[in-house]
């Protein structure tokens, strides 16, 4: 084989291979992912003689409520989605009604492409809002609430429930009062303006103010953002994608040399 034809088998291998490797770093950096909140803990260890940290993020527990429609549900009955939750009560004059048009637009802009019924995805990502008066806040008022504001009961749950377990979500699971704008919330009585954002493993990701267009704008980008991360522990692959590239790699270098050396025993055969 001369240099020519050499350089040439180098350039072939040695390209998709330094393509996929920039790739794969840019798409790592280039992204931002939203943050994680409530570290549960910290754990430290050593690796090839370096202190290394990792946080424990804390995972919200389940929740038993009911919606709007009168159905039981389960926080980890929703599968797959992201979710963003508020907190309201149907008696509310001010803050509660633009939180929900607020979380109507948010749940409209997920209408499917080019549906001419304007139909909803469903599948990306589940609103919940709380109710923080369930005392009077029945299952009838919630569905008058939820059908005076175009609430699509396909993905959005009103719920209620008891009291306390309401309440003890709200501040020992989302953790809303440290992060309200502002000051303390009233521990008997939980009003906020802010929207929470869980993941599809059920961990907090950013609290918003629900009345702000710019903060309600990057809680749609981080929704998209979300549906994009991969699971903290995902499926194996049934092959390393990298070994398969290599693999690839040598294939085709074998196949090349292969054809080479055909091709010179043929041109002596000929030559005989």
């Amino acid at each position: 084989m001369n240099k020519k034809a050499l350089l040439a088998l180098c350039i072939a291998v040695l390209i998709p291979l330094t393509s996929y490797f920039i790739l794969r770093s840019a798409s790592i950096e280039a992204v931002v992912m939203p943050n994680h909140y409530l570290p549960d803990s910290v754990i430290s260890s050593v690796t090839d003689g370096k202190m290394v940290t990792d946080t424990v993020w804390h995972q919200v527990k389940n929740i038993r409520l009911v919606n709007q429609l009168g159905d039981t549900v389960k926080l980890y009955d929703i599968k797959g989605k992201v979710i963003v939750a508020d907190f309201i009560f149907t008696t509310c004059g001010y803050a509660c009604p633009k939180l929900t048009r607020n979380m109507v637009k948010l749940q409209q802009s997920f209408l499917k492409g080019g549906d001419p019924m304007r139909q909803i995805d469903t599948s990306i990502v589940q609103f919940v809002s709380f109710t923080i008066d369930p005392e009077r806040d029945s299952v009838a008022k919630l569905k008058a609430y939820a059908d005076r504001f175009g609430v699509n009961d396909d993905n959005w749950w009103m719920l209620t429930g008891a009291k306390d377990s309401i309440y003890n979500f709200i501040f020992q699971e989302l953790k809303v009062d440290k992060y309200e704008l502002n000051g303390t919330i009233d521990t008997g009585f939980a009003h906020t303006q802010r929207f929470v954002l869980i993941d599809k493993e059920f961990k907090v990701r950013g609290f918003y103010n629900g009345l702000d267009s710019v903060s309600l704008g990057l809680l749609a980008k981080d929704i998209g953002l979300l549906m994009l991360e991969k699971a903290t522990n995902p499926e194996p692959l049934p092959f390393d994608p990298l070994l398969m590239g290599i693999f690839f790699a040598i294939t085709l270098v074998v196949v090349i040399v292969m054809a080479f050396i055909f091709s010179r025993n043929k041109r002596r055969e000929e030559n005989y």
